[in-house]
């Protein structure tokens, strides 16, 4: 779960409006990749019924320090697809 004091940023973030949201948006994609394996985003995005946008930010956010510093690792399908992964330790699982 992420912590009140972990942080979004960006030029429009405010955080009495969007904090909640976005806390949510990136525990769900969490809570899903966490298995480690591969999806699209259009299959992460259909599975948690968020735009494929802020999937795409979520696996972002992942990668950074303040959210756990996961990999997050891509691979090339074909035909400009890609699938995603997220590598978390065992202990954390």
């Amino acid at each position: 779960m992420i912590q009140q004091e972990l942080f979004f940023d960006g030029a429009d973030y405010n955080h009495a409006r969007d904090f909640k949201r976005l806390a949510k948006q990136l525990n769900a994609v969490f809570q899903l990749m966490k298995d480690g394996e591969w999806r699209t985003l259009n299959e992460i995005a259909s599975t948690t019924n968020y735009p494929h946008a802020s999937v795409s930010a979520c696996l972002r956010d992942l990668r950074k320090e303040r959210f756990g510093a996961y990999t997050v690792d891509r691979k090339y399908l074909g035909n400009g697809l890609y699938a995603y992964r997220v590598i978390v330790p065992k202990e954390e699982k």
